[in-house]
């Protein structure tokens, strides 16, 4: 089917929710002007719907391929990577010293959009690089950046983020990976990761991969664990490529989707040769792993999004075409398409709803980050407390919208020709990745309503009462969420995770519930794009609102019915 980047709606977002004007009065973002934005979205988009979207269902059927030599990507992916780093696709918001636009990140939140809409696989490479440049931006030293921020921004090389292993799956604390210090201040790495994602590829001339390591003696546990900067090819003082490090991928993972994402189990010191630098003090690199996997977060919140996107243009494409039956009570007994049916509208319409409430606070955040760059404390503040929503509800409705996709194909959604079952597939491991939805949940309670006195959560409920004033199941929602809120502040550790992810869903939907009030009331005109904005608002407000609400007893019922039955009996 033909697809389209959603540009009115990106920029529509850009204006209302992420305040772009106000961003480009700043004088950091000064070029943000509207004709350099409309510039970016329409070119974005006219990159993505003419060479990523083209090759996603030959990535999905192909996938990346292992060998002892190496993966190779699938036909096409070569000459598109090299146009995305031609086009400086990947450069919008770094700083211009290294070589980036200097834009500000909620825009190249839009382009990230737009190149993940068009394949989700395939955009995970620029993805995951620009969680490395944060890293080095934020904790390398001088050299390092001069050494590796150029070409990573480019893209010329590509980043990775290595902090899993066989036994230290979320309890990174658990990870047995050593570095060991060289008379030179290198170190000497040596371990097996897992579940790297284009750990391995033939994209880029060099791969550079943040790996977390101990070094003799460290402290156990998370306190123990440092940040190294490991490139596939070692790079010289004047940044340029020498020998191969001893890191090898060797095996990628047979998976669900994302077949055309190399989901790599890498080696590192096999022949005890493999060279990396510390990034940051010694013991630092829990704190350097949050800089990268708080990015990472709004980022695979964002692949919600993209995946939603996708596969809601799918459905209405087909329920327009595919004509089946009469509508009921109507005289005319003539088939009609289906998307005349009403349970079929109730379908697309929670398809684009929930989409467009992801969407909203997927831009919100990205705008509060322009803010937290600035020095703006209340902003970091709230991007603390978004980071969680987006994460886990972005990637909820990515499942949920694109299972709801399938339905409405019908028999033909189950069968692999149409492309909607890819979306499913696809979708279902970002609730799974950079932190499970459940650990989104515990942060939340654990400490986002509690490590500042609840002053954030108190801001953003006031915030959603001043301007969703006028929704009576709104403020019924954020009533709620604050009696909920008060609970799990003085409840016991195991029923405040009880009731962790229910309230972690309450507090999203009411966001994005007045994220979503503001744009209907702002789309006044009769065109097409403002009647079905209000009308994808108002379908959210009245019907995904108050399912909402109805979490409260959920997450106010304890932990003790969880631990109602023995692991055995559980099992019986």
């Amino acid at each position: 089917m033909p697809f389209a980047v959603p540009v009115a709606e990106q920029r529509f977002l850009l204006t209302h929710v992420a305040g772009i004007a106000e961003l480009a009065a700043m004088p950091a973002f000064a070029d943000a002007t509207p004709d350099m934005i409309d510039a970016v979205l329409e070119g974005a988009a006219a990159f993505a719907e003419g060479e990523f979207a083209p090759l996603n269902r030959i990535g999905d059927t192909a996938g990346a391929r292992w060998s002892a030599d190496g993966v190779t990507m699938p036909a096409g992916y070569g000459v598109a990577y090299r146009d995305y780093v031609a086009g400086g696709w990947g450069t919008i918001d770094a700083p211009v010293d290294v070589g980036g636009q200097g834009l500000p990140f909620a825009v190249a939140t839009a382009v990230l959009e737009s190149l993940g809409t068009a394949n989700l696989s395939f955009a995970l490479c620029p993805t995951l690089t620009v969680g490395a440049i944060e890293a080095i931006s934020a904790h390398g030293s001088a050299d390092q950046q001069a050494r590796y921020l150029p070409k990573l921004v480019t893209g010329e090389w590509t980043g990775t983020m290595n902090l899993t292993e066989p036994q230290a799956g979320s309890d990174v604390g658990a990870l047995r990976t050593t570095a060991e210090p060289q008379p030179d201040g290198t170190y000497r790495i040596k371990g097996t990761k897992i579940y790297i994602s284009y750990g391995e590829h033939d994209l880029a001339e060099n791969i550079i991969h943040l790996v977390l390591a101990r070094t003799p003696g460290a402290p156990a546990g998370t306190r123990g664990i440092s940040l190294f900067v490991v490139p596939r090819y070692r790079v010289a003082a004047d940044g340029t490529i020498g020998a191969a490090n001893d890191v090898r991928c060797v095996s990628i993972e047979h998976k669900m989707g994302l077949h055309a994402s190399p989901t790599c189990v890498m080696s590192f010191g096999d022949q005890d040769d493999c060279i990396g630098e510390i990034v940051g003090p010694e013991h630092g690199g829990m704190r350097a792993m949050f800089t990268m996997m708080n990015n990472a977060r709004l980022n695979v919140g964002l692949q919600g999004v993209e995946v939603a996107e996708r596969a809601t243009q799918a459905a209405v494409d087909y329920a327009t075409g595919r004509v089946q039956s009469a509508r009921a009570g109507s005289p005319s007994r003539e088939s009609v398409a289906i998307i005349e049916h009403p349970d079929v509208r109730r379908m697309l319409l929670r398809m684009k709803a929930l989409t467009q409430a992801a969407r909203a606070l997927c831009y919100h955040a990205a705008g509060q980050v322009d803010r937290a760059h600035q020095g703006d404390a209340a902003a970091r503040v709230r991007v603390d407390l978004m980071t969680p929503l987006v994460k886990a509800y972005g990637t909820d409705i990515g499942v949920e919208v694109a299972s709801l996709g399938i339905q409405v194909h019908g028999g033909m959604g189950f069968v692999e020709e149409t492309g909607a079952a890819q979306h499913y597939r696809d979708a279902r491991i970002a609730p799974i990745y950079e932190g499970t939805n459940g650990i989104q949940a515990a942060d939340l309670v654990g400490r986002k309503l509690t490590g500042d006195g609840g002053a954030g959560l108190a801001a953003l409920l006031a915030d959603i009462r001043g301007e969703g004033g006028g929704e009576p199941a709104l403020i019924a929602l954020v009533d709620a969420v604050a009696r909920v809120a008060d609970a799990l502040r003085t409840g016991d550790g195991d029923d405040r995770l009880a009731g962790s992810y229910p309230f972690l869903t309450m507090l999203a939907v009411a966001t994005a519930g007045w994220l979503l009030t503001r744009q209907m009331h702002v789309a006044s005109g009769d065109d097409a794009f403002a009647r079905m904005k209000r009308t994808t608002a108002r379908f959210y407000l009245d019907r995904i609102v108050p399912e909402a609400a109805g979490l409260e007893a959920s997450a106010l019922a304890g932990a003790a019915g969880l631990y109602a039955l023995t692991a055995e009996e559980l099992a019986a």
